[in-house]
């Protein structure tokens, strides 16, 4: 084949070719005219260039429905290669591994003690990661990578994680390069709320968002921020932690040294402790968001604050970025709208009012699948167009023993 020129048919024709692909990689799957609306590229180019991957194994098409219309889904080849995603939470593991069509095609989740050591859980995660992919059967050389989600800012040039961290041991330490050792592929790290923004983008209530905000509250308060499309890091991979807004200079001592911060007035550790007296020193997230689904006036007092405490950052959030949808993620979700009413009425209370017309405010579709099922997409979003095209995934090598 002749070289390819600048400006030539050929280079033009592969340029649309991996403008499709990264299109179909980026949100998992797309119909026909979603394709031609993402890349600008014309119907009839799309339907050429479909066929094509098609006919190449590179893509798959699938019937489906489009504004009752009857569409063709089209995503990447299932059997082009896996990925993996594992999300460490403040007392979670969680692995998903996943094909290139973005099928879960074996997920398992066990506890984790918060204070084990940034070794201890990865030697975890390296167990969890090899017993899925014997258990379902998948040949350890078809991993393209794996997504990593962490509880805390990750230096995006280094991989290393900050101090302000939820999980003690962690910090400082280089979680990327750790579990890339013991598994011999690459890994892509991220914060967990900036992965749950992505689950959710991908797979959950951000579809069809090209500016949203996920805000995840546990042990912590994070948001993860998309921007035309793409999550929003800032240069040193701290962009969205909204936990530390300033609410009460005067307030409680926040584990980041300030006073204050809407952690605060938010994160379980502070909330749990109000209901003490009515509901013990071993009352969780969870039942308390049962209890107040029950009826129970104290704990619906406490998620009621909860929400207008997070709507005062959210309404921050509107005023400088703006957003058109803010997707509720973590322990407090299930809570419904005895969470979001209170978040609707500060932000139309504290942000811009076009701003706050704009904004929709719903609830997580992923629950707590979001931060592991973003991970999966986060290796899909790294991947490389250029290997897909080839007719074959860039397969890493077996997995050591």
């Amino acid at each position: 084949m002749g070289v390819e020129t600048p400006g030539s048919q050929s280079s033009l024709h592969r340029a649309n070719l991996e403008r499709v692909v990264r299109a179909v990689r980026t949100a998992g799957s797309l119909t026909q005219a979603e394709i031609a609306r993402t890349t600008g590229l014309s119907a009839a180019t799309v339907s050429n260039i479909v066929r094509e991957l098609k006919e190449g194994g590179t893509v798959e098409v699938t019937p489906t429905s489009s504004g009752g219309r009857r569409a063709r889904s089209v995503s990447l080849s299932g059997d082009a290669g896996v990925v993996v995603g594992v999300d460490f939470g403040h007392t979670h593991l969680r692995v998903a591994i996943g094909n290139l069509a973005q099928r879960v095609l074996a997920e398992d989740a066990e506890p984790l003690d918060v204070d084990a050591s940034a070794a201890q859980g990865l030697d975890r995660a390296e167990q969890l990661v090899r017993r899925l992919i014997g258990d379902a059967g998948i040949d350890p050389g078809k991993i393209i990578g794996v997504g990593l989600g962490v509880p805390g800012p990750i230096d995006v040039e280094t991989g290393t994680l900050g101090s302000t961290a939820i999980l003690p041991g962690w910090a400082g330490t280089n979680p990327r390069d750790e579990l890339a050792a013991r598994l011999s592929v690459p890994v892509h790290v991220d914060n967990d709320a900036n992965l749950g923004a992505l689950g959710e983008l991908v797979w959950g209530a951000g579809r069809g968002a090209s500016d949203l905000a996920y805000i995840k509250v546990a042990s912590g308060v994070g948001a993860g921020l998309v921007i035309n499309g793409k999550i929003y890091r800032g240069p040193g991979g701290t962009a969205g932690e909204i936990g530390h807004i300033t609410l009460d200079e005067s307030g409680p001592v926040c584990r980041c040294g300030n006073r204050g911060c809407l952690e605060t007035f938010t994160a379980a550790r502070y909330v749990l402790p109000l209901l003490h007296s009515a509901h013990g020193p071993d009352l969780t997230v969870a039942r308390m968001v049962q209890l107040a689904r029950e009826g129970d006036p104290g704990c619906r007092r406490v998620i009621s604050d909860v929400g207008r405490h997070i709507g005062s950052g959210v309404a921050n959030l509107c005023n400088l970025l703006n957003p058109r949808r803010v997707v509720l993620g973590g322990d407090l979700a299930p809570s419904g709208e005895l969470i979001l009413g209170p978040i609707r009425e500060s932000v139309s209370r504290y942000a811009i009012p076009s701003a706050a017309r704009q904004l929709e405010v719903v609830p997580g579709a992923l629950g707590g699948r979001a931060e592991v099922l973003g991970a999966l997409a986060l290796v899909l979003s790294e991947m490389g167009d250029s290997t897909l095209l080839d007719g074959h995934a860039s397969v890493g090598a077996p997995l050591p023993a």
